[in-house]
């Protein structure tokens, strides 16, 4: 994928940076679509035995024949982009500094199957909350790095890069931008970084705020309540009929990464095979043309376009390996302490599970906001752009 950067690399330096994508790139993403080896109809009626053949199929015939391809270019120009070489990795980034005199510098991370595309429609309602309803004094100076082996920052050459020291880079990254006092927000991935963040206390954060509780995936939590049964339920689904995905490319990433990098098809299939709800939801966006808030049939082929031209499939499946493989060195290393940082949560009903208070206040010694919000889902930024910006706000309003 061709670059435009406007200064040499060099130590610590940050540099501009624009996406340019050759056309012919393009024209090979088309071809491979239109070549595409199609199995037969899966034997059931709902998504039990994988993606559907009737929503892979619309999503296929759009993305060939409907899509613009210029999308993702525009987009991602239209706001500051920057990379930065943190450790070894060229970190890309957006960043976006608000107008009004008193915003808190946060950095928000993205997940799997997701990218910074997932997170661009929140700079608005985040760096300029007077136009969306919001006030002045909950503005944010936004940072929206891109993981690395994602999108445009560069593939990790060496083994290590568990959540950890992605959380370290992301330290290192506030630092550099002159930030003394931030936040952080993550989901997904992004909540296994924040949370990382949070316990490794660097120098200048003072909250965080996740919306996928972290620790719910480490072992056991309370189930003393209907709610807590409700949500141990949900967790006790997904890892027994819905967490393919987790399995593979935490044991095998470079298994899968063949056909991530050899079919976009392929790659499409399994990024939209994360969890039911937002697997219908996509599904309906394109069998039906019924999106669902902000995961329209354009939003969701820009973030798969993303790591097909980046070719970032193979790279964004090992860092499963490293957060949570048995495999990976992180594996033997003792647990990072618990945060006494400010912590605050969002609940989404259509995540995995809907998380109880409970269990939050039993995982963090700090809680300053909590909140059960009544609409969106595991990609709840995307999906709810302005709901989500609205969370975030109301999440960090008494630590200005």
């Amino acid at each position: 994928m061709g670059v435009t950067t406007h200064a040499p690399a060099s130590g610590t330096e940050i540099r501009a940076f624009q996406v340019e994508i050759p056309e012919e790139k393009i024209d090979d993403l088309r071809r491979r679509i239109a070549a595409t080896r199609w199995p037969s109809k899966e034997l059931v009626s709902d998504r039990s035995q994988g993606v559907q053949l009737e929503a892979l199929l619309a999503l296929a015939r759009y993305w060939e024949s409907e899509y613009d391809f210029g999308r993702v270019e525009a987009r991602l120009n239209a706001l500051p982009q920057f990379v930065t070489e943190i450790d070894g990795v060229d970190v890309h980034f957006i960043h976006v500094r608000s107008s009004h005199d008193e915003a808190l510098p946060l950095i928000m991370t993205h997940g799997w199957p997701g990218s910074v595309i997932e997170l661009i429609d929140t700079v608005g309602p985040l760096t300029d909350p007077t136009a969306y309803g919001g006030r002045a004094e909950d503005a944010f100076h936004l940072v929206l790095p891109s993981l690395p082996g994602y999108g445009f920052s560069s593939e990790p050459s060496e083994i290590g890069w568990d959540l950890s020291r992605t959380a370290r880079a992301w330290a290192e990254l506030m630092r550099r931008l002159g930030y003394t006092r931030y936040v952080a927000q993550g989901g997904d991935v992004g909540a296994g970084v924040t949370d990382a963040m949070g316990r490794q206390e660097p120098a200048g954060l003072i909250g965080i705020h996740t919306n996928l509780l972290v620790p719910a995936l480490g072992g056991p939590m309370p189930t003393i309540t209907d709610e807590e049964r409700a949500a141990a339920a949900q967790i006790a689904l997904f890892q027994k009929s819905g967490n393919g995905y987790f399995v593979e490319m935490a044991t095998r990433p470079q298994t899968i990464g063949y056909a991530l990098l050899d079919s976009p098809v392929a790659l499409a299939a399994w990024m939209i095979d994360h969890d039911t709800d937002a697997y219908y939801k996509i599904a309906g966006a394109f069998v039906d043309e019924r999106p669902s808030g902000n995961l329209t049939r354009d939003h969701i082929v820009d973030n798969i376009t993303t790591y097909w031209l980046t070719g970032t499939g193979a790279s964004a499946a090992r860092s499963y390996w490293e957060a949570y493989g048995p495999d990976a060195p992180a594996a033997g290393n003792t647990p990072l302490p618990p945060s006494t940082v400010p912590f605050a949560f969002t609940t989404f009903p259509g995540e995995i599970w809907r998380t109880p208070r409970s269990w939050v206040e039993a995982s963090y010694p700090n809680v300053i906001y909590f909140d059960a919000v009544d609409k969106g889902g595991h990609f709840a930024a995307w999906e709810e752009p302005e709901l989500f910006s609205a969370e975030i706000r109301a999440a960090f309003r008494s630590l200005r």
